[in-house]
């Protein structure tokens, strides 16, 4: 089963997972539950990986929406899994079917799961540092209302990602996000400039009327327990899921 520190939250039937490293069959450096499939890792491993994720949370894994990740803004609206047609690449998705679970991949990035219960949509968004500066939450927010959603009504859960004290950046770097994202302007805890994506992340669902939010206190370059590519390089993906009953 996924370890102790994932877990799920229910709210008026949305449902939100987030994986930690442990309970998967992939070998070292990605042990043990990596659940990307383009970090160098066994197919045959990732694809177990998947299977035992998906069923220690109760997803049929047939019913669940990957993306291909490239930093952008870009959001696809779906109504079932990809099947044989090429993975879009896109870093939000956005559903109104019910039963279907939404995925995001990350290992320091913020996975962003969002989810209206009473309009029956939910998004999953992949919001690094490039992608929360694109405006890729507010974009998946903007599909989330074209399909019936209101702000107000979101739940937005924000899972394990690296936090402001442990995300060094160049000085110039993060003048140039907190041009973007004032929120974002942050200070590792050995007094060099950094940037705390979550709290840009936070900060834009604030503007938008979504007041329903919970972040993880979990730092993936501090925790053993979770794959970090700042700490590690060469590691595994967690994954958040979104779905609704």
């Amino acid at each position: 089963m996924i370890g102790p520190r994932s877990g799920t939250s229910t709210t008026s039937g949305a449902h939100f997972g987030f994986t930690d490293r442990w309970g998967g069959v992939s070998a070292a450096p990605y042990e043990e539950l990596n659940l990307g499939g383009a970090v160098g890792d066994a197919p045959e491993a990732v694809r177990a990986n998947r299977e035992i994720a998906a069923k220690s949370l109760g997803i049929d894994p047939a019913r669940v929406v990957w993306m291909n990740q490239v930093h952008g803004r870009d959001v696809a609206v779906v109504d079932g899994p990809w099947g044989e047609r090429p993975v879009p690449e896109v870093d939000a998705v956005v559903t109104a079917r019910r039963g279907l679970a939404l995925a995001v991949l990350t290992a320091d990035c913020t996975p962003v799961l969002l989810a209206d219960p009473v309009a029956g949509v939910v998004a999953a968004a992949h919001a690094g540092r490039p992608g929360m500066v694109a405006g890729v939450v507010p974009a998946a927010v903007e599909a989330m209302v074209r399909l019936g959603a209101e702000p107000a009504r979101i739940v937005a859960r924000t899972g394990p990602a690296v936090c402001g004290r442990c995300y060094e950046v160049p000085a110039d770097m993060r003048d140039e996000v907190a041009a973007v994202e004032p929120a974002a302007y942050a200070e590792t805890s050995w007094g060099t400039p950094a940037v705390d994506v979550t709290a840009g992340v936070h900060a834009q669902l604030e503007r938008l009327g979504v007041r329903d939010r919970e972040r993880s206190s979990v730092c993936t370059r501090e925790s053993d327990d979770h794959f970090s590519y700042r700490r590690d390089r060469t590691t595994g993906r967690l994954a958040g899921y979104v779905w609704l009953d």
